[in-house]
């Protein structure tokens, strides 16, 4: 088999794969192409404009499942045990990104944020409960390299998740920074089309377990409801549908925490819950690591879902510039702000000061909520 051939089996192999495109993604762009040839006629310059428009327009959002789906290195690795010639060129045509192989397609790099506002100076709240079980964290392997070190912790798994919540309480606090400013990762289009579909399904079939969400004082060992600082509801069995989303999370998490400029560390925990947001529901300031208990959290993750059409609106999360004051974090005034988007994720350090803004939703029907599946990596 040539090199050709192989890439062309490949490439073919990739585009049927329903995470990359779904059924009714592939009808439409063959009933672009067709449509295009039709109004082209026979002229080949016009028809391979037309085309080339059309790829460029469907290229990026399928390298960006790929990748996801895949892992970025995929293809690269492929070529390399095939001994296929100029493979990092063969890669980018593939997927429909840049030349640089080692650079994935990620689009805008924070779609969904407006510029930083201004906010009144309120100060920080309370902390999210982790959940009470200590089985319900994934038992998925997701695991990232951790730094080298000279003397090695005995007591500090350095592969896998342990299948047990671990709060580090006993380790050395570092030194707190002055200031936090506000910074986020946001990728568009971070599940398959049909695991979206299959998460809201899901969620609203188990609407009658999900409970009133609860919150954890700096001081507090035990969670409490507090309307006052949170309203919504959460769900804490997602069944699969939470290691498909740790998978695709340790697909980009090396970049993920490139961008943040933070280090590789080994993973001793996971957590994750979906939350539904109604009608008046909101998350006063918080962040998601500030008591003994939640300590070891490290990096936060939220991704958006929601049924289509979107029957809410606000819900926006917000990261603030924060300074430290008093021994806590408080908003220095302006913010980052995302607005929830359908398959969007947002990563951001645990420590940092963040709110949700009321919810409306004129329906108030649980269907019409705002989801979030949100959760934590421990260290």
């Amino acid at each position: 088999m040539t090199p050709k051939q192989i890439l062309d089996s490949f490439s073919e192999t990739l585009v049927r794969d329903e995470r990359i495109l779904s059924p009714q993604e592939r009808s439409l762009v063959s009933m672009l192409l067709q449509h295009a040839k039709a109004a082209s006629g026979a002229n080949p310059q016009t028809q391979e404009a037309v085309r080339s428009v059309i790829a460029s327009a469907i290229g990026e959002v399928v390298a960006q499942r790929a990748f996801a789906v895949l892992g970025e290195s995929i293809v690269e690795r492929i070529l390399e045990n095939s001994s296929l010639p100029d493979a990092a060129a063969r890669t980018a045509e593939i997927m429909g990104g840049p030349q640089d192989p080692q650079t994935p397609s990620q689009g805008p790099e924070s779609p969904g944020v407006k510029a930083p506002r201004k906010q009144p100076h309120r100060p920080v709240r309370d902390t999210p409960i982790p959940p009470k079980d200590p089985q319900t964290p994934s038992t998925t392997p997701l695991t990232v390299p951790e730094p080298p070190s000279p003397s090695p912790d005995p007591q500090t798994p350095s592969h896998g998740i342990s299948t047990t919540v671990v709060s580090r309480t006993e380790a050395a606090v570092a030194a707190r920074p002055e200031r936090l400013p506000a910074q986020c990762v946001v990728l568009d289009e971070f599940l398959a089309p049909q695991e979206v579909e299959e998460l809201t399904r899901f969620i609203l079939e188990h609407e009658n377990e999900f409970r009133a969400s609860e919150v954890l004082s700096p001081t507090a060992q035990e969670g409490v409801v507090n309307y006052e600082h949170r309203r919504s509801r959460v769900l804490m069995d997602l069944a699969r549908h939470q290691d498909v989303m740790l998978e695709r999370i340790k697909h980009v998490l090396p970049q993920v925490l490139e961008k943040l400029g933070m280090e590789d560390f080994a993973i001793t925990g996971v957590e994750a819950q979906v939350t539904a947001s109604n009608d008046g529901d909101y998350f006063h300031f918080h962040s998601d690591n500030a008591s003994a208990r939640v300590s070891s959290r490290h990096l936060t993750f939220v991704y958006f879902f929601h049924r289509e059409p979107r029957r809410f609106e606000g819900g926006e999360l917000r990261i603030h510039d924060a300074r430290l004051e008093a021994g806590q974090y408080v908003s220095e005034g302006s913010y980052q702000e995302i607005v929830p988007r359908q398959n969007q994720i947002v990563f951001f350090p645990c420590e940092l000061l963040h709110e949700i803004t009321p919810v409306k939703c004129p329906s108030a029907q649980f269907a019409d909520s705002r989801f979030t599946m949100n959760g934590w990596l421990r260290q």
